[in-house]
């Protein structure tokens, strides 16, 4: 079964063909990080745009390098949300109109449901039931997963996500456009232990993240001392800060495995290529007996070969969708985890 699959939730146009749900024909990723650097974020309309232009050109060339025309695709998977409702819309209505006129059948796919899957684009991967963590700009959640397209939530952020955390402390220190990458590459010149930044834990039983107040916390520590005259180091502070939001996110999935009684842990999102967070998870994961599986660099950010992924398992086991459905901007939610579950 070929598959195309099409991202378009937020600022990378994507197109993919995913073939038998094992073998990834194509997979081509059109970034507007250009396009957003100069505003520090992303701007939704511009965003928009930027799709509308793309999604055709990114779509040929995904068929093009997988050898293949529309004739040949046997399904679409597209991401329906969560996301910027401007961009999902042009992802969504460019695979209604294939589907409409080719009379291919489309699923819909939550974004966070392919970053829950997207390991399984790698030769390594864990068996059911496993623990996740998904964290990106956008959202910070750890999840019970049991099997392909059943999934209970765990935790989750109850302000920033970690991803947005990075970005925001990057702005506040004057650094480019997007934060999580220019922070990471400046921590590696600075001492984690120099400054020592807030650990919000919240309860002793919670999962749910919270970093709002470290990104308060690192605001403070600048305007305190620029205005005593002193300029602290930046590579300090973004090793110290870097530090904190690792150490929280591996304690929690952590906790989250032992609670379940799994033996693999899964972390997938933008904020997972950070290459500390891969570190200690590693080093964490051997010390407490767990495997740990992470998707190489590329599948980490928004991309289409997880969405193929994704769509290949719906169409497994749920309907196809109907030519009037929508997008959706926030999750629409999963069931949340009961200890006794387990």
């Amino acid at each position: 079964m070929l598959i195309l699959g099409i991202e378009s939730s937020c600022d990378e146009t994507a197109a993919a063909v995913l073939e038998d749900g094992t073998r990834l024909r194509s997979s081509i990723i059109n970034s507007q990080i250009d396009v957003h650097r100069k505003y520090g974020g992303v701007v939704p309309e511009l965003a928009s745009r930027r799709h509308i232009e793309d999604i055709y050109p990114v779509v040929q060339e995904a068929l093009d390098k997988a050898d293949v025309t529309l004739d040949r695709i046997d399904g679409l998977a597209v991401t329906r949300g969560p996301g910027l409702v401007g961009c999902l819309l042009v992802g969504l209505s460019f695979a209604k109109a294939i589907s409409f006129v080719k009379k291919i059948p489309y699923v819909g796919v939550d974004h966070m449901t392919g970053h829950l899957l997207s390991v399984f684009l790698e030769e390594s991967k864990p068996d059911f039931p496993f623990v996740a963590l998904v964290a990106s700009g956008g959202h910070s959640s750890i999840f019970f997963v049991s099997d392909p397209v059943t999934f209970h939530i765990m935790g989750r952020t109850r302000d920033d996500a970690a991803g947005e955390a990075f970005d925001k402390v990057a702005k506040l220190l004057g650094l480019e456009y997007p934060g999580g990458p220019a922070v990471s590459r400046l921590a590696k010149n600075g001492d984690s232990r120099a400054i020592s930044f807030p650990r919000a834990w919240l309860s002793p039983e919670s999962l749910d993240f919270s970093f709002s107040g470290l990104k308060t916390a690192v605001a403070n520590f600048v305007q305190r001392n620029n205005r005593k005259g002193i300029f602290p180091n930046v590579p300090d502070i973004c090793a110290s800060f870097q530090e904190a939001v690792v150490d929280v996110l591996v304690q929690k999935i952590i906790r989250a495995a032992g609670l379940t009684g799994v033996k693999s842990i899964v972390m997938a999102g933008g904020v997972a290529a950070n290459e500390r967070l891969r570190e200690v998870m590693r080093e964490r994961c051997d010390i407490k007996g767990f495997k740990v599986f992470m998707p190489s660099l590329e599948f980490c950010t928004d991309n289409a070969a997880m969405i193929a992924l994704a769509g290949h398992y719906f169409f497994e086991s749920a309907s196809t969708l109907t030519h009037d459905m929508d997008v959706y901007s926030r999750s629409l939610g999963f069931p949340e985890w009961h200890e006794e579950e387990k």
